[in-house]
């Protein structure tokens, strides 16, 4: 099958969607199926044997400066024409994955969309919550060209069709449990996550540090938990535009902020901390959660989004009402790090449930959703010349 992929991120940014789409171009290369991906800002040539289209683009300051807005070209037309795509897949469009739902439908292409941030809903976060119905529209009606939808949680199905969003399937859940594991546990990593501290409880967040994250919640409740548990530190993975405000906010005697790390380097942060913490209430999956699990430490996140669709409350971790006090919060995480038995339970059942969902069952799931919406695109088109 001949894919042509829009997606409004892509490496070298790294977050859950840009890690979903490695993943799934990892499958689709051993699958023998062949790619063409159109990306913003400065991706690199190829990835997984397939060429990346760069497309240029601006940074979207000052509100959110990490994210490149793709600008649409003729030679994105003039790509497409010579690739003759059997199917065009939009990721998440709204800038440059929506020239791409415009390029299927202009070239009678079918048509496969994915819903992985809830956009709308972000703008309140970011403080520009006079973009929201503005973008529940434009995004409501890129979407509702596509023959397919895929979102990437339980709870995400029923949020996009509350917005209007039809044709709505699950794309399975999946994490790399080969590159993050157990055994990527490091002493030295642990060293630099507590500052010389190893010995220390050890609350750990990897990803993107940004406003929609409600990551500054992370200061009452530490200061709460550290009443609990003394000696209890935080270590922040990532980096992101609120990073220099919640350095302000968390105290250097017990918070590391490590910047970006990547690789093997990654694996051994998120599996050498006790418990992840995760107040972010706006996640459709919440992906760094599975990758937590799949290094063995389990997690305490919001009873929001899609962070019920992967927690297992009370086995894999704790979930938590987003209304809670930050003593409540603190209390879930004290928990896990008071009680090594319950800690050792939960990160044997995080470590299985995350053994359940592999990238390769999770992209023969979407290439017969490719199938579907061919078929489907087919009988609309036969309907119309009847």
């Amino acid at each position: 099958m001949r894919i042509s992929m829009f997606t409004e991120v892509f490496l070298p940014k790294i977050d859950g969607v840009v890690t979903r789409i490695t993943g799934t171009l990892d499958q689709l290369a051993e699958m023998g199926h062949e790619v063409q991906l159109f990306a913003p800002g400065d991706p690199p040539d190829t990835y997984a044997g397939f060429k990346v289209q760069r497309v240029r683009g601006f940074s979207f300051k000052p509100v959110y400066p990490e994210i490149k807005v793709g600008l649409p070209t003729p030679a994105i037309a003039k790509r497409m024409e010579e690739f003759q795509p059997d199917i065009v897949h939009a990721v998440n469009p709204v800038a440059l994955a929506a020239y791409g739902v415009l390029s299927a439908r202009r070239r009678n292409v079918p048509l496969v969309a994915s819903f992985h941030t809830n956009v709308p809903e972000y703008t309140e976060s970011l403080r520009i919550g006079w973009l929201r119905h503005p973008a529940a529209w434009w995004i409501r009606n890129l979407h509702n060209e596509a023959e397919i939808n895929l979102v990437t949680s339980d709870p995400m199905v029923e949020k996009a069709r509350e917005t209007g969003i039809r044709n709505v399937k699950l794309w399975p859940k999946s994490v790399d449990t080969v590159g993050y594991t157990p055994e990527r546990y490091s002493h030295s990593m642990r060293e630099r996550l507590t500052n010389g501290h190893p010995e220390s409880p050890l609350v750990v967040y990897v990803g993107r540090m940004s406003l929609e994250k409600n990551l500054g919640r992370l200061a009452g409740i530490m200061k709460e938990l550290r009443a609990i548990v003394p000696d209890a530190r935080l270590a922040m993975v990532g980096s992101g535009p609120q990073i220099d405000q919640l350095k302000k906010m968390m105290d250097p005697a017990w918070t590391t902020f490590t910047g970006y790390m990547s690789g093997v380097e990654l694996a051994e942060a998120f599996a050498s901390g006790d418990v992840f913490c995760f107040p972010s209430t706006t996640e459709t999956l919440g992906l760094v959660a599975l990758e937590s699990f799949a290094s063995g430490v389990p997690v305490v996140g919001a009873r929001a989004g899609g962070i019920p669709f992967v927690i297992d409350d009370g086995a894999t971790g704790y979930l938590v009402d987003p209304d809670d006090s930050d003593a409540l919060w603190a209390k879930q995480l004290a928990q896990v790090l008071n009680d090594d038995p319950l800690r050792r339970s939960m990160s044997a059942a995080a470590r299985a449930e995350a053994e359940r969902w592999s990238w390769r069952a999770s992209t023969e799931q979407v290439v017969k959703y490719y199938e579907e919406a061919i078929d489907l695109h087919a009988k609309r088109l036969a309907k119309k010349r009847k």
